[in-house]
Formats: C-alpha cells, structure tokens, sequence
C-alpha cells in the first residue's frame, strides 16, 4: 500500500489545484530562462548572421549597434585590397517606426549591396531582393506578408520576401533593403532641408567677396554636393579566406587605415557585455528570487499537508510502522508535487512562448537544469514536513483534540 498514493486521492482536488498553481509559478520561472537565452539570441542575431570576420567602423568608436559610426561607403576598396580578404561590403543600421494598421511598428533596417555580405542570410518566403530599389525583405514578426506595400521615407517599398527569427540587438524585427535606398532613407535630407542648407552654404561662400567669382562658384557647387553625399555607411565587414587570421587582419587595418576594427567575436562581446548586460543581470535576478520562492511554497505546502495528517501519522506510529515509511511518504508527495507542477509549468509554456513580444528560447538544457532544481528543491522542502511528523506524539491519535 502507497500511502502516499492514497493521502493524495483523499484530497485529489486539494492536491491537483496546488500543482496547477504552482505550475503557473514554475511557468514564469521557465519564461524567464527563455527570455534571457532570446535576449541573448536577438542581441547576437545579426552578428551571427553575417558571414563576416571583421567589423570596421568609425575611428575611436564602438559602433555600429553598441555606439554611432559613420564612415565613407567606398572605403570597402581599400578593406578588400587587404592581403588575406576575400570580400567586403558596406552596411548600414537604422531603427524606423512606421505606421502598421492601428498602431505603430518599429523595425530594424538593414542596408546591403545586392550580391555582398549582410544580406537575408535565409527566405521563408518570397524572394530574395534583385532590384536596387523599392524592393524590402522583412521578417515574419514584423506582421507583413509578400506583396504588402510599406512607406519609408518619401518612398514606397514593396514587400518580396519574407526572412524568419530575424531581428535587431533589442528584439524588433528586422528588414532587408538595399543600400542605395537605406542611404537616401537614412542620410539625405528632405526637401525643405536642403533648400535650407543650400541657401546657408550659398549665403556663406556669397560673404566671401575677395573670392574669384568663377572660383566662389566652383567651391560653392563642391560644398553643396558634399553636404548632400548620402554615399556613406555604418560599417564595412569583411568575409576572409582563412577565419583563423582575423586578429591579424584586424590589427593591419586598425594600424594602415586608420578606422575601428573589431572582429565577429568582439562584436559579440560588445552587445552582450555592453548592449544587454544590464538586462540579463535583471532577468538573472528575478530568476533566481522566483526559484527561492518556489522553494519556501513547496515547503510551506508539505509542512501543511503534514499538519493536516498528524493524526493519521500517530496512528502509524501506534501500529508500529517505520519512520521510515512516513519519511517515505512525505518525500514522495513532495516529489509528486515538483514533477506534476514542473510538467504542468512546460506544457504551458511550450504552448504560449510564441505569443510573447521578446524571442523566447527553451533549450533544453535550461529544462532539464531547472528539473533537477525542482527536484533538489522538493527534498530539501520534505525535510520541514518529516521533521515534523517525527515529532509528533503517537498518543496524539488516542486524544479527542
């Protein structure tokens, strides 16, 4: 006879309604392993993503997702000439929130030469972008589908593709144009601002009246043209014929060309020690606050469940049964109670992870981590309810109180 078996099916409901509740517990608990590897996932997304070694980016800075960075497209020349790189592409970053429906939509857009590194590294839809304008690639989460039509800037871009799990270091989803376009989107300026600027430069060089005419007129036109050049991006990556020889890559370009180079790795190390540090320290926390709070429930469960009994346990005692077997039966109960709430916890979160607006991972090996927890903690819970079921005097069972 399991006398566990039998005390639950005495108070079934009891029972299965505390393991519902604390399955809802262990859910958030499993949330907030999942939202930490998904802030992880998302922060490195677009790093691993690329098939690149080496990042360049502005001189003294850490750009171009952890710090501004701003440098001439065309320096991709100069990168691919390096012994050692096999190609290079210019890229450029910008956060855009645009109307989608009833409510706005934040997207991260990804500027690419078409047929260069940084493009969508996979379709799950669609097609892949093969014009040089007015065509955008966006991910699934974005809520777009093929052949919708989105206005950025002054100009509409047609939807061909779709990529999936796509997004920026802070979880929005990401979309693909080409560079030309994310040029003008990101760095000309509108109309009103270059008339503006135009008459501010014009207004300038006219001041200069010990100027040749003919001169005036030709640094006038030259001012004119490199304040309105758009031809600029965020960050130069370089794909190399061996991986091994990034470090040594890098250090040629840091030191001959006089720009911020990092390689893929540090890159990685900058959004995850940088961008999102803060954010997994939280996520960390409250993690752990809520395992101990599982804890001192479980305890505080078993400690009830075994007051509730003391009864039925003198009256053990009184028929000579082992202490042994009531330790059994504690241990088990609370055992029960951690596998069904853990299973309880994993059938809803596998079942609702997808709603929620951060990416949330479930590796495995969170799973079977935070199992073994659960099972640690239902031990060490069972001690409080044995320690006091051993306690309790077996002419307790012969008193009317």
């Amino acid at each position: 006879m399991n006398l566990a078996i039998r005390d639950i099916r005495r108070h079934k409901t009891r029972f299965l309604l505390t393991c519902i509740g604390l399955g809802l517990l262990l859910t958030v608990v499993m949330a907030m392993s999942g939202i930490y590897r998904g802030l992880i996932g998302d922060a490195t997304k677009v790093v691993e993503a690329t098939p690149a070694q080496i990042w360049v980016v502005q001189k003294d800075t850490r750009g171009p997702f952890a710090e501004s960075s701003r440098l001439p497209e065309d320096i991709e020349h100069s990168i691919a000439a390096v012994k050692g790189v096999r190609r290079a592409s210019p890229l450029s970053f910008q956060y855009v929130q645009i109307p989608h429906g009833n409510k706005p939509i934040r997207l991260f857009l990804i500027g690419y030469k078409l047929g260069g590194v940084g493009g969508p590294p996979s379709i799950a839809a669609g097609r892949t972008i093969t014009k040089k304008h007015y065509e955008i690639v966006a991910d699934r989460k974005s809520g777009y589908a093929v052949g919708d039509t989105i206005r950025l800037g002054l100009e509409d871009y047609t939807v061909v593709g779709l990529t999936q799990g796509m997004t920026s270091p802070s979880g929005d989803p990401a979309a693909f144009i080409s560079l030309a376009d994310a040029q003008v989107i990101q760095f000309q300026l509108d109309n009103d601002a270059i008339r503006n600027n135009r008459e501010r430069v014009v207004a300038t060089y006219t001041q200069l009246a010990s100027m040749n005419p003919f001169m005036r007129d030709k640094a006038t036109t030259k001012a004119l043209a490199a304040a309105e050049n758009p031809h600029f991006a965020n960050a130069v990556v370089a794909e190399l014929d061996d991986r091994s020889m990034a470090p040594e890559v890098a250090n040629y370009v840091r030191r001959w060309n006089h720009y911020q180079v990092f390689t893929a790795e540090q890159e990685r190390e900058l959004l995850l020690k940088g961008f999102i540090e803060k954010s997994q320290k939280q996520l960390w926390l409250f993690r752990t606050i809520l395992v101990i709070v599982s804890g001192v429930i479980i305890a505080l469960i078993i400690y009830t469940l075994t007051m509730d009994k003391l009864r039925e346990i003198a009256t053990l005692k009184i028929i000579g049964a082992a202490d042994r077997t009531i330790m059994n039966m504690i241990l088990q109960q609370s055992l029960l109670l951690g596998v069904i709430a853990f299973a309880v916890g994993y059938a809803l979160i596998s079942r609702t992870y997808a709603m929620y607006p951060r990416t949330v991972l479930l590796e495995t090996v969170d799973m079977v981590v935070l199992f073994a927890i659960v099972v640690v903690i239902c031990v060490l819970a069972s001690i409080l309810g044995i320690w006091r079921a051993l306690k309790v005097d077996p002419a307790t069972a012969l008193s009317g109180g």
